[in-house]
């Protein structure tokens, strides 16, 4: 069965080359770029199958469904199993054909967020959210393979900058769109609105993304673009499996990992909680609150893109001195959210800074620097290995969020009132060891 399995997703096999050097320049180019857009569209949409928890929390914890508590213990389920999904996906991912990858992905997280909305026990939604997160795992390994095998070296910071912009384009629909939906038909539709992008994402997959360039008998990316950095014998030599595995003995990659968890604490501690903060300690509405999160995830987008051209453009494709740069904007960004001037301009200032940060560092830690100081043959492997570190620190802070909110809140009367004090300082502490940790791999070498 499980052969069965694997058989489904496998790439296919290599076809002879086209002999015809306009026909592959015209396939190419046509192809990569369709590509391209697919994965980062595609990708963008799903977000909000992922991210859709955070709009309903303020909603159901209202209602008494759930409390912080146990919304963080749901939240975690995701994060540990997508940790896991990030490992295992990523290693089948460096095998498999990515249209056939994406797709079964994309329906399956989509099927999963109807079924959350009918959950009213934390065992249910527990069970069902962390199915959830082991099929969103499918998504980041696949765009990045999709991605190594059709941009070359030299134009990856770029591409990969491009790709990543994914993240704010879901984030931004979950916040506006979907903060609007619960605000006006119930939480329940908070989760079947995403349900139906999801589908139409898993569609979009489906119809536009193709496999690798061998296998449409097209020479290898590296080849048509003259790109190619140094490989070793010994990696030429190794088989993709042992060279998966070969990775784990790069220091490299163990103090990137750490760096990116620390990372994912923040941003998912943003994502997560922003809107019942917003909301509750800033006293604004769902759509308003929603609104403030997009803002950050417009920025964010802007954040992708100046990443990959400023660390391409001005740091000859050298990663940690743009980490350094944009850890610095992001820091900034927080302590003007929590604790800048209480108005409204301070507070889109706080969330443009916070957005360009954090989003450049996302695409960096996240994904491209690994697949920078790692063989390119086992790309989504190395985003595997930062992955699963990424999302252990997305559910610690899951965990601790909800139980330091909780414990830091009381009843007045009716209503709760909330102290985010000691949380605020768990969130900021952790950009600043994330930028502590990559600040450490300015001579990190770099593969083909």
């Amino acid at each position: 069965m499980a052969g069965g399995f694997l058989k489904a997703f496998a790439t296919a096999a290599d076809a002879p080359l086209i002999g015809d050097q306009k026909e592959i320049d015209r396939i190419f180019k046509s192809t990569r770029w369709r590509v391209m857009l697919a994965i980062t569209l595609g990708y963008g949409l799903i977000y909000t199958c992922r991210l859709a928890i955070g709009m309903v929390k303020p909603s159901m914890i209202d209602a008494g469904i759930f409390t912080p508590a146990e919304f963080g213990l749901i939240g975690s389920a995701l994060f540990y199993t997508y940790a896991f999904g990030k490992l295992t996906n990523g290693f089948l991912a460096d095998h498999a054909n990515m249209r056939v990858f994406l797709t079964f992905g994309f329906v399956m997280t989509a099927i999963c967020n109807v079924a959350m909305g009918f959950a009213d026990t934390v065992l249910f939604a527990a069970v069902i959210w962390g199915l959830n997160g082991w099929f969103q795992g499918f998504g980041a390994p696949g765009g990045v393979v999709a991605m190594t095998a059709w941009f070359s070296n030299k134009e990856r910071g770029r591409a990969y900058g491009l790709w990543s912009t994914a993240h704010s384009i879901g984030e931004g629909l979950t916040f506006f769109v979907i903060g609007a939906v619960v605000a006006y038909f119930g939480w329940r539709w908070g989760y079947f609105v995403p349900a139906i992008i999801g589908f139409a994402a898993a569609a979009m997959m489906w119809l536009m993304v193709r496999d690798r360039p061998r296998t449409m008998g097209l020479p290898t990316i590296a080849d048509w673009k003259n790109d190619h950095l140094a490989e070793s014998e010994t990696s030429k030599s190794k088989s993709t499996l042992a060279l998966q595995f070969s990775i784990l003995a790069i220091p490299t990659i163990w103090v990137l990992a750490l760096a990116s968890l620390a990372n994912y604490i923040t941003r998912y501690a943003i994502n997560s909680w922003g809107p019942l903060y917003l909301q509750e300690a800033r006293g604004l509405d769902e759509i308003m609150s929603g609104t403030m999160l997009m803002i950050s995830t417009l920025a964010g987008i802007a954040g992708s893109l100046l990443y990959g051209f400023i660390s391409d453009k001005f740091f000859n494709a050298r990663r940690p001195p743009a980490n350094l740069l944009f850890s610095v904007i992001e820091i900034i960004g927080l302590l003007l959210i929590f604790y800048g001037p209480t108005n409204i301009p301070t507070l889109i200032t706080g969330m443009v800074l916070f957005g360009l940060g954090l989003t450049g560092l996302v695409a960096s830690l996240g994904g491209l620097f690994a697949v920078d100081i790692c063989p390119k043959r086992v790309a989504g492997a190395a985003m595997g290995v930062i992955g699963v570190f990424s999302y252990i620190g997305a559910a610690i802070q899951e965990n601790v969020s909800g139980f330091m909110i909780e414990h830091n809140s009381h009843m007045v009367g009716t209503d709760r009132v909330y102290d985010f004090e000691p949380v605020i300082w768990f969130w900021i502490g952790s950009s600043i060891v994330s930028a502590v940790l990559a600040a450490t791999l300015w001579r990190a070498k770099l593969r083909d």
